[in-house]
């Protein structure tokens, strides 16, 4: 095997990993986390709205938390997608998610944006449902909050050990209905 072939398979390989970790914290924020009743695994019923309107809102979210990091940096410039309810008519029922990261200017700003976000978010409606260490061997920090009035839930990761160091932020809507007569957009 060639040298830069065994690079690219330990590459994989790490990444590959990475998952094992991630895919259970992902499959948590996927259910809603707290949003939904206590009774019942349902994912929360977020209203009637267009994929398009539904989308404007979660950009306005995600701009509200990237407000509350508060150090200098810069967000990734993702955009929200569309995706299914689960056990729900995929024609009128639909989720928003907006995966984002925030690189802070200096890479000791990225604690402080985490201690921020813990601190900020319950001001604004937000219940932090979790917060520490995940069982990575980085340890990354783990913030995961529920907005039950906006049907919205967050987990943002702290990875002080990328290059370069990030906030990964994933943004999850409880389940949308299209109005009558129209169906879900995709994008």
């Amino acid at each position: 095997m060639a040298h830069s072939d065994e690079i690219r398979l330990r590459y994989v390989k790490k990444k590959l990993s990475s998952l094992v970790f991630a895919v259970p914290l992902f499959f948590a924020t996927l259910t809603g986390c707290s949003m939904t009743d206590k009774n019942s695994d349902d994912i929360p019923f977020a209203g009637t709205s267009s994929s398009r309107d539904a989308s404007q809102a979660m950009e306005k979210v995600s701009s509200g938390i990237y407000d509350l990091i508060g150090v200098k940096g810069k967000a990734s410039s993702s955009r929200p997608f569309v995706a299914e309810c689960s056990g729900k008519d995929a024609k009128k029922y639909f989720r928003i998610f907006h995966w984002w990261s925030f690189y802070p200017t200096s890479a000791s700003d990225l604690g402080v944006a985490m201690e921020r976000l813990k601190e900020e978010l319950p001001k604004r409606g937000w219940k932090v449902v979790s917060y520490g260490p995940d069982t990575s061997r980085n340890k990354n920090t783990n913030l995961t909050a529920d907005n039950d009035r906006k049907k919205v839930g967050v987990n943002i990761v702290q990875m002080s050990k990328n290059d370069p160091p990030k906030l990964s932020l994933h943004v999850v809507s409880g389940c949308y209905k299209v109005p009558d007569g129209q169906t879900v957009e995709q994008f």
